[in-house]
Parts: structure tokens; C-alpha cells; sequence
């Protein structure tokens, strides 16, 4: 795949990404914000001190999230472009579709879930401010070792391929995965800092609402990604046609 190939998926993929976002910004409107109000009336209900607000609530749930969760949408949309450059052809006879669809499901499951599963998202009143940093840094080296543990899968499986075959190589590669994440799961440290009063029915709507903002947005990613790279990369079939073709019809008529 030349340069400019790989310039116009990138531009495709950014592109994609902010369709994606603007799907994701109404999940999480219509979802996510309603749970943020009610998880921060819990804390102003049982706060001793409020803090000064920098920005209002208003502004966060308009200009704020839209802001957030474009952004991260076109982000994303470049890195996963790019990493369907280098997954076409190399993850097996798919085409264009059926690889940005591979690409963004891998990217959903290795980037969100499986750090999800591990560390769950939170509403804002949950946490203590003096752990953010060392929660923080532990969420993102979950996502690290995700991703990383993801391609060491996809690699040992192709090695095993003309040895097993393709279903038993995909099967025990994913076994593979699954044990490292576990091992993963096993040794880094728990974070539980929800409050014993906290309500479970609004963490949980939370923590759904969540996964249905990043469903959504890897999902469309994939979808319209999708359409553009086939666009792009697919030829159509009045330009594949032999030249000529016309003279030789012409040339039979005229017989």
C-alpha cells in the first residue's frame, strides 16, 4: 500500500471517527448524562464541602461532552485507519469491509471491555481524589497490556496456522489470550472505592450506559469506515472493464 493510500484512509478514517462520535455524543446524552446528574446529586447530598464548579453543569453536558467525545471520536478514528493499513491482507482474505469490521470489534474488545471488565467505569461521585493518579495509571496499563497481549495472539496464531489449521490456531490462540488476561486480572491490584450507600440500580445504568457509548462508537466507526475504505480501495466494475470492449461491440455490429 503506497503513501497517498494510506494518506487518504487516514483522512477517511478521522473522517469516520467524527460520524462515529456524533452517534456516540446522542448515546451519551440521552444515556450517560442523566446518570452523571444523579450520581452528582448523591454526592452534593452527602458532601460536607463543595467545591467551587469552574465550568457549569450546563456547559459540561452541552459544549464539554460534545467537545470530549468528538475529539476522542476523530482520534481514534486515525489510529484504527491506520491499524486497518496494516491488517488488510494480513489478518486473512477479507476485504475492506470485513476488515474494518475485525479491526474496530478487535479494537472495542482489547481497547474498552477487557480494561472494563478489570476496572469498571464510574460515576463521578465514586473515588477518592488523592488515588486518581494511581487509578489512572492503572486503567491505562490495562489497556496497554490488552492491546499488547491482543497481538501476541493474532502473531501466535498465524504461526500456528499451517500447523493446526486456521480454526484450531484462532481457537487456541484466543485460549492463550484469555489465560494472559486473566493472569493480568490475577496480579494487578483492585480498585473498589464505590460507597456502601452508593445505589447499585444507578452504577449499573452507569457503567451500561458506558458500554453502550463505546458500542456505538466502534460500531459506526466500522460501518462507515467500512464504505469509505471499499470506496477508496475497490474498483469499480465500469473502470475494471477491459478497454476495448466498446471498439469490439462496435465492430460485431457492424458484422
Amino acid at each position: 500500500m503506497n503513501s497517498l493510500s494510506v494518506r487518504a484512509l487516514l483522512v477517511r478514517g478521522m473522517l469516520a471517527g467524527l460520524a462515529a462520535g456524533l452517534l456516540a455524543l446522542v448515546v451519551a446524552y440521552v444515556l450517560g448524562e442523566p446518570r452523571v446528574d444523579a450520581a452528582i446529586d448523591f454526592e452534593d447530598a452527602h458532601a460536607h464541602e463543595h467545591g467551587e464548579e469552574v465550568f457549569s453543569r450546563t456547559l459540561q453536558s452541552t459544549g464539554g461532552l460534545a467537545t470530549g467525545v468528538l475529539v476522542f471520536g476523530v482520534a481514534i478514528g486515525g489510529i484504527a485507519a491506520l491499524a486497518f493499513c496494516v491488517a488488510l491482507g494480513r489478518i486473512g482474505r477479507f476485504g475492506p469491509r470485513a476488515t474494518a469490521a475485525l479491526v474496530s470489534l478487535g479494537a472495542l474488545l482489547t481497547v474498552y471491555v477487557v480494561p472494563f471488565l478489570k476496572y469498571p467505569a464510574n460515576p463521578p461521585s465514586i473515588g477518592d481524589p488523592d488515588t486518581i493518579g494511581k487509578r489512572t495509571a492503572l486503567y491505562f496499563l490495562m489497556i496497554a497490556l490488552s492491546v499488547l497481549l491482543a497481538v501476541a495472539a493474532v502473531i501466535l496464531g498465524k504461526r500456528l496456522a499451517p500447523r493446526l489449521g486456521n480454526w484450531n490456531a484462532t481457537v487456541v490462540a484466543s485460549a492463550a489470550f484469555l489465560v494472559a488476561v486473566g493472569l493480568a486480572y490475577a496480579f494487578l491490584p483492585a480498585v473498589n472505592e464505590v460507597p456502601k450507600d452508593f445505589p447499585a440500580t444507578l452504577l449499573w445504568r452507569f457503567r451500561l450506559a458506558a458500554l453502550a457509548i463505546q458500542v456505538t462508537l466502534w460500531a459506526g466507526f466500522g460501518l462507515v469506515f467500512g464504505y469509505l475504505a471499499e470506496r477508496l480501495l475497490v474498483p469499480k466494475a465500469a473502470a475494471a472493464e477491459p478497454r476495448g470492449t466498446g471498439v469490439d461491440s462496435k465492430a460485431a455490429a457492424a458484422h
